[in-house]
């Protein structure tokens, strides 16, 4: 089966809410192409970043038909469409293979704790209802559960299921994964500070959040490793360690949404129960942000 290349630099891209918390459609497109200006390949929309659990089912189907015709050909556009309820994921997927997206989320689910039978035979299910490339995600930290490397090997199988966004911090796990896959099931690394070991193991590429402001650092740096450039990828891995852990000195999207409104982006503030950061945390973070150059062009 032919599918679409997602490309190695996938932005998880935040949703902007306008001055009464509606999704700011306008301004989700103008960020979308920004972010393929700034060395994005694809766009993940509705993931975690994106705050979809906020977001209504209709909210997030215009969101994904309305970003992937701001971007058409020139970026992959990856639609999360996957929770707990599998009934509802297979609709929500199929509606958006119907407005034109190029992939599909498959989210380890959260809260209900499935055994990794479950698991397989749910995201199994998912791919075989679409004609769409599933990216599987494995996310321990959000979910309280861990794919196994034996499960994900096991789904890669699946004609459709092409890769994982890998965010278990278990190199030896995404290691065997990597060795274990056919060639054409790609790893992703799923933290951006992960993301130079990962692609030294042989991992293809990174679902970046940073990326939403340094994106083309971030691919310099990717580029690095691939030409076998070691020791200068790691001394910009070192370098861009401090913002990459700033964002995440409180829940993710808190800071990276912060970060986009202070680069001259007007992205809103967070819905609830996320919340914008305190004096602190601002004081803090601009001290460290004020320390990069921002890739995004705001204009």
């Amino acid at each position: 089966m032919e599918m679409v290349d997602f490309g190695r630099l996938l932005t998880a891209m935040i949703t902007p809410f306008d001055d009464e918390g509606e999704v700011d459609y306008v301004q989700a497109r103008k960020l979308a192409s920004a972010l393929v200006a700034s060395g994005t390949d694809g766009l993940v929309i509705g993931g975690t970043t994106g705050e979809s659990p906020s977001m209504s089912d209709a909210e997030k189907i215009r969101l994904f038909a309305e970003v992937k015709e701001a971007v058409g050909h020139t970026a992959a556009v990856i639609a999360g469409t996957t929770d707990n309820n599998h009934r509802k994921s297979i609709e929500l997927s199929r509606e958006a293979e119907n407005v034109g997206v190029d992939g599909l989320l498959l989210t380890v689910p959260a809260y209900s704790k499935p055994p990794q039978e479950g698991l397989y035979s749910h995201f199994k299910a998912i791919a075989e209802s679409t004609k769409l490339p599933g990216l599987l995600y494995n996310v321990p930290s959000r979910t309280s559960l861990n794919m196994t490397a034996e499960t994900t090997l096991n789904l890669a199988k699946v004609d459709n299921i092409i890769g994982v966004k890998e965010a278990s911090s278990n190199l030896v796990q995404i290691t065997q994964i990597i060795d274990g896959a056919p060639s054409d099931f790609k790893v992703w690394s799923g933290n951006d500070d992960e993301t130079f070991p990962i692609m030294c193991v042989g991992g293809y590429g990174l679902v970046s959040v940073a990326s939403n402001i340094i994106g083309n650092q971030i691919k310099l740096m990717m580029g690095m490793v691939l030409e076998g450039e070691i020791e200068s990828a790691a001394k910009e891995h070192r370098r861009l360690l401090p913002i990459f852990k700033a964002l995440f000195w409180v829940t993710n999207p808190i800071p990276i949404k912060y970060a986009v409104n202070r680069s001259g982006f007007n992205a809103g503030s967070p819905r609830l129960p996320m919340c914008l950061p305190d004096e602190s945390f601002r004081k803090k973070f601009d001290a460290v942000m004020d320390s990069y150059n921002i890739d995004l062009l705001v204009g």
